[in-house]
């Protein structure tokens, strides 16, 4: 789930697996696969950012955390992977 605001300041919370796509002319505008369509404040990317963390957080949670691979930081910084050492 995303949480987001309406342009009137009331909070959203927005179910990510629904959103069919998101425009941003001026406005954000969220289309839902089901047709419903709603004006949000936060911009295209900032709801993007949040899908991919609410995600993470999710797939963190499915996985022990012995299994779960590294996740590369959402800003884009380069992360140099760790080298094992063979015994």
């Amino acid at each position: 789930m995303v949480h987001l605001t309406r342009l009137n300041n009331q909070p959203l919370v927005v179910n990510s697996d629904l959103i069919k796509f998101v425009e941003q002319a001026p406005d954000t505008l969220i289309t839902l696969v089901n047709g419903e369509k709603f004006m949000v404040r936060e911009s295209t990317e900032e709801i993007v950012k949040r899908t991919i963390e609410f995600r993470r957080a999710v797939l963190q949670g499915a996985f022990p955390a012995e299994y779960a691979a590294p996740v590369p930081p959402l800003d884009n910084t380069r992360v140099e992977p760790e080298v094992q050492s063979k015994r």
